[in-house]
């Protein structure tokens, strides 16, 4: 069995992962993250599918059968090679440290605006494929109506809260990824993130607004004021997690590693 890489090995993988993200054209941009968007919805709409089936079974049952089937849509994005927002944190900032090049701020910050939207633009236009009546079996926009509900609902502290936590583990998993070396060991890392983002429930920015816009398809009123709040609260949650959390510790670990071998 090979040995496991060095954390600076690590670290190198990932510079060659992140660079290639940020030179990455505006078209194959949008497009992987258009792509990235419509992929994690699958992930939403079989949550509400299994979850509705096993009701009748139990709470807890049912949140587990859903938080088992989110996770094949975390799966599906990590197979695709498609750009979610805050699972891109931790690579292209390595790629932007080992450069030294203050100009990679702006690819960075073109590379997570250009993400987000395009998760959140792909996302909910295909949402509007599911909103059609009859598209969904019976009691399923009822569960996401649900989960909808308690997104918009839950206080504001404890969404920031369950976002640091989210954001944290998605990053994570890009960490991840490039520790691994098989496309078996991609995927599983991949399906075990997405059942552990809905078994939470943690909150990522665009899974948890596409949440809200499926439920709000469904019926929920949700107000544009709160919705932003709740958007924006998350979003600074993913931030504080994913790059204050993760992205920072693995890069000083991997600097710390290159300073021992000096």
């Amino acid at each position: 069995m090979p040995a496991a890489p060095a954390p600076d090995e690590i670290f190198d993988r990932a510079v060659e992962a992140g660079q290639r993200r940020l030179d990455q054209s505006l078209l194959e941009l949008v497009s992987t993250s258009f792509i990235a968007g419509f992929t994690i919805v699958f992930g939403l709409v079989a949550l509400g599918i299994v979850e509705s089936r096993l009701e009748s079974v139990g709470h807890g049952v049912a949140a587990l059968g859903g938080a088992l089937a989110f996770g094949v849509g975390v799966t599906f994005l990590v197979a695709g090679r498609t750009e979610l927002f805050n699972e891109n944190f931790s690579d292209p900032v390595a790629a932007a440290v080992d450069s030294g090049d203050p100009t990679a701020v702006w690819a960075l910050c073109r590379l997570w605006v250009v993400t987000l939207l395009g998760n959140l633009v792909g996302g909910g236009l295909f949402s509007l494929v599911f909103a059609v009546e009859g598209a969904l079996p019976p009691g399923t926009p009822a569960v996401l109506a649900t989960v909808a509900t308690e997104s918009v609902g839950r206080a504001l502290g404890a969404s920031f809260a369950r976002a640091i936590a989210g954001g944290a583990l998605v990053s994570l998993l890009s960490f991840l990824l490039v520790s691994v070396d098989s496309e078996g060991s991609r995927l599983s890392l991949a399906y075990v993130v997405g059942v552990l983002l809905a078994l939470g429930p943690l909150e990522h920015v665009v899974v948890t607004a596409l949440h809200v816009f499926l439920g709000a398809l469904f019926g929920v009123s949700v107000g544009t004021s709160r919705f932003t709040i709740v958007v924006s609260v998350v979003t600074a949650g993913n931030i504080v997690g994913g790059l204050g959390l993760v992205t920072f510790a693995h890069v000083t670990q991997a600097a710390g590693a290159r300073a021992g071998k000096e």
